[in-house]
């Protein structure tokens, strides 16, 4: 199982635009081929600041969701609302 963490700094008055496309996204992001669990986390000391944590069986099912047209839309609307470049990266459970 591959784990995606994505984190995002959004600008301070564009956070409740980007909860939008977040539930309009987080039910169809589920659906996707070997995504077994996504969620949205928010920062306590910086509420701008949002994780979304997700479970894929491996790599190639993340690739497939990434290279979608579904994805490249949702990551158009989210991008257009960042405060910074986002940091990704994919970890797996060793212990």
């Amino acid at each position: 199982m591959l784990i995606r963490i994505v984190r995002m700094t959004f600008e301070a008055e564009k956070t409740d635009d980007f909860l939008a496309v977040f539930s309009a996204s987080k039910a169809i992001i589920r659906a996707m081929p070997g995504c077994q669990h996504v969620e949205l986390l928010r920062d306590l000391d910086q509420p701008n600041v949002f994780v979304t944590h997700s479970h894929w069986d491996n790599a190639a099912d993340l690739n497939a969701y990434r290279n979608s047209a579904f994805f490249k839309e949702t990551w158009a609307k989210t991008k257009a609302l960042f405060a910074d470049k986002p940091l990704a990266f994919s970890v797996e459970r060793v212990g």
